[in-house]
């Protein structure tokens, strides 16, 4: 059902240039204005970020440099887009992380003063995870259909490992591909599929994801591919003023780093992970 409504609501997302709030730009912002009558009007802007969108960004989103090249920035669009919001609550999903923080930077830059405090601000996302619990309890009754508490003692490391073994056959048994027609939904039982489907995102080289693989890009910022077309993939740092920033180049251009990482409140496997990468280096250097 609709929403009742005591003010206009905007329901929104963003396409973005990356995932910092301070550094990155919204390429595509996407809206519904609900009336309090039900009525719905549709908006979608392509937005130039005055900058060259990462390769990652256009692979991912569709959206690349030539169909933004000409599009309006967020500057031009903010007197506009202030007079559409104003007075409007606003509707998303992750929005109260990620969409409006973000939406209100590009407000800021562009010298527009619109204060998000004065909207109500949902999100659905929110709302998933409170209503539809994600923790092992809830994946006992959902995979077994039993209550969790009917077959085990919670909180002991013994009896949430049967419910957890339990919870992985009964995973397997729904997701069977014989069982689901999408096959975005088809999960094949054996070890090595498994193990793409859990990690297929995880880009950790260190289990605290201090450092990271990323894509090795050209002079153009193009991602570079090994001969089998795959994408050229490097370590780089995930924290501090060397973040994003190639691990090798970094140790190289400042060697100190190396004894700051090892001296410091680090994980001994980021400590392990590091040496490696560097002992490497050094090994090619010989």
């Amino acid at each position: 059902m609709k929403p009742i409504l005591t003010r206009p609501l905007i329901v929104f997302d963003l396409e973005t240039t990356g995932l910092d709030l301070a550094k990155d730009r919204i390429i595509q912002l996407s809206y519904i204005r609900v009336e309090l009558d039900g009525t719905e009007t549709a908006v979608n802007h392509f937005v130039n970020p005055g900058a060259p969108i990462p390769p990652l960004v256009q692979e991912l989103t569709g959206i690349t440099n030539d169909m933004v090249k000409d599009a309006p920035t967020f500057a031009q669009l903010a007197p506009e887009l202030e007079r559409v919001f104003k007075g409007c609550d606003f509707a998303g999903f992750n929005s109260n992380k990620f969409d409006i923080p973000l939406l209100a930077e590009e407000f800021i830059r562009a010298g527009v003063n619109f204060d998000f405090n004065k909207s109500r601000l949902i999100d659905a996302s929110i709302i998933f995870r409170k209503m539809e619990r994600r923790n092992l309890a809830a994946a006992y009754k959902f995979y077994c259909g039993r209550k969790m508490e009917e077959d085990f003692q919670a909180h002991l490391a013994d009896q949430d490992t049967a419910a957890t073994w339990r919870v992985l056959q009964g995973e397997l048994d729904m997701y069977a591909p014989e069982r689901q027609e999408e096959p975005e939904r088809q999960l094949k039982n054996d070890i090595q599929s498994i193990d793409d489907f859990c990690n297929a995102d995880n880009r950790n080289v260190d289990f605290a994801g201090r450092i990271v693989y990323a894509p090795v890009l050209d002079a153009h910022g193009n991602a570079r591919t090994n001969d089998d077309g795959t994408p050229m993939m490097h370590e780089v740092f995930n924290f501090g003023k060397y973040k994003d920033m190639a691990v090798e180049e970094v140790l190289a251009k400042d060697p100190g780093y190396f004894s700051w990482v090892l001296n410091s409140d680090f994980t001994l496997n980021t400590k392990q992970e590091l040496t490696r990468i560097r002992l490497r280096a050094l090994s090619r250097k010989k």
